[in-house]
C-alpha cells in the first residue's frame, strides 16, 4: 500500500515538474510581454495627448479619445497575451466583433456625429466666436460639443447642428480672415455725370477710416441697365467692421447724391397712347 501511494506520489509530482518546466517560461515570457506592452502604451498614449495639447484640442476632447484609445490598446493586449498563455480567444473576439457591430448599427447616426466632432475639433474648420454660413443656416457659434454645434443667428434663434452634416458638408467661415471685401452697386441717371459720382463715392471712401486703404478701392461702371448707369463700387475693411462699413456707405451715398443733385432711378416706363379715329 505503501508503494502505492509513493508511486502515486512520484507521479504527481513528476507531472507538477512536468507542468512546470512547460508552462513556466511561457509564463514569464507572458508576463514580460504584457509589462512591455502595457509600458509603450502608456507612452503611445502621452504622446497622442501631447500631440492633441499642442494643437490646442478641445480638453473634454483630448480626455476623452486618450481613455478611448488606452483603454482600446489594452484589451488587445490582453487578448494577445491571453493567446500566448493557451487561453482560446476566438469565441471572445468573435463575440466582441459582433457586439461592437451591433452597437455601431444601433448608434449609427450618433457615430457619426461624434466623429464629426472629432474631426472638427481636431482641424478646426471654425472656432467659438466664428461667424458660419452651413447646413443653410448662419449663425455665430457658440459652442462645439462632441455630437452638436450650436449656433445663435443674428436675431437670436438657437439652432443645434449634428457635426455629422458639418463635417461632410461646406462651410463658409466669415470670420477665418481678419479682413472682408464689401461690395455695393449703386445706380446713377443717364443724364448724371459719371465722373462726378466717382469723385463723390471716393471722398465718402477716404473720409471712413475703417476703409482700408489696401487693397486699393474700385469705382467702374459695371454694367448699362435698363433705367441706370450702374456703378459697382468694391472696399476692403477688417471683419469686425463689415456690417458697419456696408450700411454707412449705403445711407452716406444716397445723402451725398441728393446733394451734389446726382439721381438714383427707379424703374419707369413710358406709355404711349394712341387715339384712332
Amino acid at each position: 500500500m505503501k508503494d502505492v501511494i509513493a508511486g502515486s506520489i512520484d507521479g504527481y509530482t513528476q507531472l507538477i515538474v512536468d507542468l512546470i518546466a512547460v508552462w513556466l517560461p511561457r509564463l514569464c515570457i507572458t508576463i514580460v510581454v504584457l509589462l512591455i506592452g502595457l509600458w509603450i502604451i502608456n507612452r503611445l498614449v502621452d504622446g497622442f495627448r501631447r500631440t492633441l495639447e499642442r494643437r490646442d484640442a478641445d480638453p473634454t476632447l483630448t480626455r476623452f479619445v486618450c481613455s478611448l484609445s488606452n483603454i482600446t490598446l489594452k484589451v488587445m493586449l490582453l487578448i494577445s497575451v491571453a493567446g500566448m498563455v493557451g487561453i482560446e480567444t476566438t469565441s471572445f473576439v468573435a463575440v466582441l466583433g459582433a457586439s461592437g457591430l451591433a452597437i455601431g448599427l444601433a448608434l449609427q447616426g450618433s457615430l457619426a456625429n461624434f466623429a464629426g466632432g472629432v474631426l472638427i475639433l481636431l482641424f478646426k474648420p471654425y472656432r467659438v466666436g466664428d461667424f458660419i454660413e452651413a447646413q443653410g443656416v448662419l449663425g455665430t457659434v457658440k459652442a462645439i460639443e462632441i455630437f452638436n454645434t450650436v449656433l445663435n443667428t443674428s436675431d437670436n434663434k438657437r439652432i443645434v447642428v449634428p457635426n455629422g452634416l458639418l463635417s461632410n458638408g461646406i462651410i463658409t467661415n466669415f470670420s477665418a480672415e481678419t479682413t472682408r471685401r464689401i461690395d455695393f452697386e449703386f445706380g446713377i441717371g443717364y443724364g448724371d455725370d459719371i465722373k462726378q459720382a466717382r469723385e463723390v463715392i471716393k471722398g465718402l471712401i477716404t473720409a471712413d477710416d475703417r476703409i482700408l486703404k489696401e487693397p486699393e478701392p474700385m469705382i467702374v461702371v459695371g454694367s448699362l441697365g435698363d433705367n441706370a448707369v450702374n456703378l459697382v463700387v468694391r472696399v476692403w475693411a477688417h471683419a469686425s467692421d463689415y456690417w458697419g462699413v456696408h450700411f454707412d456707405l449705403i445711407e452716406n451715398t444716397k445723402i451725398a447724391f441728393d446733394e451734389n443733385g446726382i439721381s438714383i432711378p427707379f424703374p419707369q416706363r413710358d406709355v404711349h397712347i394712341f387715339n384712332p379715329q
